[in-house]
């Protein structure tokens, strides 16, 4: 097949990683014979530097010609210590969720037994972990009129409105995950104290009739939150609104052992972001040791998501997991055996192109 990726790279380590993934693109086209066009973009504090703008109006006519965009990171310490800086990397990403219509996110969370150790969970809670959360994007608090701070400053609000349609298109999305896997979801809100969450639950009960198939279960946020911790092996698909969906994910970011492992999509009305769910980790950036795996299960994700190429993303996922098991990997994994960005994707395209 062909197709066209735009690559935004970013801020801080998100040229080095994107490098790697890159790689591993076009090491997985040539092995399946597929052509895979790259063009880069601009975006976040680099697309300011240069443009005066995080978003581009060039960048975002690149995202809608692309079939699926390849983003590295977003954020810069001239920016986080400025508090009077008007316009910001971050804007960058709210930017290009809002042109695109991502309102999905959808973040795996898988565990490997080979970092059991570096997990602050026990092991017994760590086994069979693998799920995905579905995280409504562009609706709810963060996004509500009015958000404001009375004239006073004495008072200040925020507004969550949710409309039935933003609720219906990503619930269908996460009834569809659903089915294609183990056919359970867990729907997250807290439906006993707010309005937009009983009209989340009547919405996604309505729906489940449509998928007689799924067991659906409801929890309220609080609970779920305790149960990741206690059972995280119980979830198959979670879907749930912004701001609960913001913390949950983070929360089971580090079930795993490193927030540098897992990848993310952000999908909807145009094309697909797929990216790591780490920062910039503007530290690190040049220094060779930034973790390149989630990134790499970026384009394994896009691959198989997007494109619907199951056994190419299944041969990257299967690259990592030996790497894993081998103890290969940067010094957030093997601290006491690490090794560098570099030689981490190394290790993965020579498997890549050894596989039979």
């Amino acid at each position: 097949m062909k197709a066209k990726i735009a690559l935004l790279a970013g801020d801080g380590i998100g040229p080095e990683i994107m490098t790697q993934a890159v790689q591993v693109l076009h090491a997985i086209a040539q092995k399946f014979d597929h052509e895979f066009q790259t063009t880069e973009g601009l975006i976040g504090g680099v697309a300011i530097n240069a443009t005066g703008n995080p978003y581009p109006d060039e960048t975002h006519q690149l995202c809608l010609n692309a079939d699926a965009v390849l983003f590295g990171a977003i954020g810069d310490p001239k920016y986080d210590n400025d508090p009077t800086a008007k316009i910001r990397p971050e804007q960058g990403l709210l930017a290009m969720r809002k042109k695109l219509g991502l309102f999905a996110n959808l973040r795996p969370v898988k565990t490997y037994e080979s970092l059991f150790d570096r997990s602050p969970l026990k092991e017994d809670r760590l086994k069979d972990v693998d799920f995905m959360v579905v995280r409504e994007l562009t609706g709810g608090i963060y996004f509500g009129q009015p958000s404001e701070v009375t004239a006073d400053g004495l008072n200040s609000v925020d507004t969550c409105l949710y409309s039935k349609e933003e609720i219906l298109r990503v619930s269908e999305m996460a009834f569809d995950l659903a089915m294609k896997s183990k056919k359970k979801l867990t729907m997250v809100d807290k439906a006993n104290v707010l309005s937009t969450s009983r009209l989340w639950r009547k919405t996604v009960q309505d729906m489940s009739a449509e998928y007689p198939e799924v067991e659906v279960e409801y929890l309220f946020v609080d609970n779920a939150a305790m149960q990741l911790i206690i059972r995280p092996s119980q979830f198959d698909v979670m879907l749930t609104e912004n701001m609960f969906g913001d913390i949950l994910t983070d929360e089971a970011s580090v079930l795993p052992g490193s927030i540098g492992l897992q990848p993310s999509a952000s999908v909807g009305d145009k094309t697909a972001i797929f990216e790591p769910i780490h920062g910039s980790y503007p530290q690190a950036a040049g220094k060779n040791i930034a973790n390149p795996f989630g990134m790499i299960l970026s384009v394994a994700m896009m691959l198989d998501y997007q494109f619907g190429l199951k056994n190419e993303a299944s041969l990257i996922q299967q690259a990592v997991d030996q790497a894993l098991n081998d103890g290969v990997g940067t010094p957030d994994l093997f601290p006491e055996n690490q090794q560098g960005t570099d030689e981490v994707a190394n290790w993965i395209l020579t498997y890549i192109q050894q596989a039979e």
